[in-house]
């Protein structure tokens, strides 16, 4: 029989930081809950509580209509950029 990894309990950052409303503006605040390519992390994986969550997602979508934050972050070009040295 396998035996079973115990992970830590996962936990909301914004709570912990007190955050009671995420604004689109604030990119450093979004950033917590994105990827390194521009996709919004589920909540499985950042440990976000469903307020919290909701209101992430408003606020990326609302960013990234404003031109604040990228649809997509294209890698190719950082690949090729560090591959040609």
């Amino acid at each position: 029989m396998a035996e079973r990894r115990k992970y830590g309990k996962k936990y909301c950052k914004y709570t912990e930081m007190k955050v009671d409303f995420i604004d689109y503006k604030n990119s450093d605040l979004l950033k917590i809950s994105m990827s390194e390519r521009g996709k919004i992390m589920p909540r499985r994986l950042t440990g976000n509580s469903k307020n919290s969550q909701e209101m992430v997602e408003k606020a990326i979508k609302r960013a990234r209509h404003m031109a604040l934050v990228p649809y997509i972050v294209n890698t190719k070009n950082v690949t090729d950029a560090a591959f040609a040295r």
